[in-house]
């Protein structure tokens, strides 16, 4: 009986957060998460596949739900979580791809954000493994903080660059459309 009391008042504590995640394509993706000293709430998540491959299941958080890019970008905050899913995913690939989604971002015209682009693209020069879980947090305030891992890797600042970022995944020609709306909650 002591055991059974044991279990089930474990089962109590844990079964909260096990409610708290969302699977998606295998990446247990949290409800909420504290970036900048701010709880964000998860307010969507998708995955980016390429010829029927999943890549990187990518998560957005928000101070509270939104569903339109224009409200997004007006946001103090919002953090796009990308956890590489696929061992196909290689530094140079990623460079690649977020240089193509600065192009399409900005309508083919980087040339006012290009030091901050090519500080970011440093980012990208280490190996990237499946597993890898890169947070890019977008404050109004600072810029946009990069973290890998967790570990933080730099800010860049910049107003402009901040909302061509977050256009590269939820802009009028996103990294991939169905990724978007998953993003934005539709």
């Amino acid at each position: 009986m002591k055991l059974l009391s044991t279990l089930t008042l474990a089962s109590a504590l844990l079964l909260p957060h096990t409610l708290m995640a969302k699977e998606v394509s295998g990446v247990q993706v949290a409800d909420t998460v504290t970036l900048d000293s701010q709880a964000l709430q998860l307010n969507g998540a998708g995955v980016r596949s390429k010829f029927f491959m999943d890549l990187y299941v990518g998560s957005l958080y928000l101070p509270a739900a939104l569903s339109s890019t224009a409200a997004v970008i007006d946001t103090p905050i919002a953090a796009i979580r990308l956890n590489i899913t696929s061992g196909m995913i290689t530094s140079e690939k990623m460079r690649d791809a977020i240089t193509e989604g600065f192009e399409h971002a900005t309508a083919e015209n980087t040339a006012d954000i290009q030091p901050q682009i090519d500080a970011f693209m440093a980012l990208f020069n280490e190996e990237i493994k499946e597993g890898d879980q890169f947070t890019l947090v977008a404050n109004k305030a600072r810029g946009v903080t990069a973290y890998k891992n967790g570990q933080e890797q730099a800010t860049i600042e910049g107003e402009m660059f901040r909302q061509a970022l977050l256009k590269i995944w939820l802009g009028d020609k996103p990294a991939q459309k169905s990724l978007k709306e998953a993003m934005l909650g539709k």
